[in-house]
């Protein structure tokens, strides 16, 4: 079972926790972090998307920011994207790598598996240089189903044009791009 802190809008501890599921049920603020990794290649900036796994409770098969998810109980956001980049891609950085961009709140309500689903997060969005081949990746299977670079346009031309499965958002993608620039 998967404890979360229940934080303010501001992603502060209130000193309570809740259990993921239930606040995926009743939509109580909890918190992530997000990493995108990021290189150039061919005076392109490039994204890393990983494509979800098919058994994930939200956003099966989607393509999704390179590396996120929620944060322990107890745990603050930078040691949670390490421990996340790690367990899901087998990338191991220093805390000193990940390039902050912004502080994202939101919340999304949907059915997922037939169950009801609501997010609703305070995520801290960092940005990653890393030239490495997708197949330089070990991935988390029961996470990931694999990894795809994309030139930034065609991520956010298929992100805003709906033409690529995705679960991203543009106002996070704007983030990135000025943490790139």
């Amino acid at each position: 079972m998967e404890i979360l802190d229940i934080v303010d809008e501001e992603g502060v501890p209130t000193g309570e926790t809740v259990e993921r599921k239930k606040a995926h049920t009743l939509g109580i603020r909890h918190r992530t972090s997000h990493v995108w990794i990021a290189r150039i290649k061919d005076g392109k900036l490039q994204v890393l998307l990983q494509r979800r796994s098919d058994q994930k409770d939200s956003y099966p098969g989607c393509y999704d920011i390179s590396s996120a998810g929620h944060i322990p109980a107890g745990v603050d956001f930078i040691p949670s994207a390490l421990r996340e980049l790690k367990e899901e891609l087998g990338v191991d950085v220093a805390a000193e790598q990940l390039h902050f961009c912004g502080q994202r709140r939101f919340s999304y309500k949907g059915v997922f598996h037939g169950q009801d689903f609501w997010d609703n997060q305070v995520s801290n969005v960092y940005l990653l240089w890393m030239d490495r081949e997708e197949t330089g990746f070990s991935l988390q299977k029961e996470e990931v189903s694999e990894v795809r670079w994309f030139d930034f346009e065609e991520c956010w031309n298929g992100v805003q044009q709906n033409t690529i499965p995705n679960c991203i958002r543009m106002d996070e993608l704007e983030m990135v791009r000025k943490g790139a620039e």
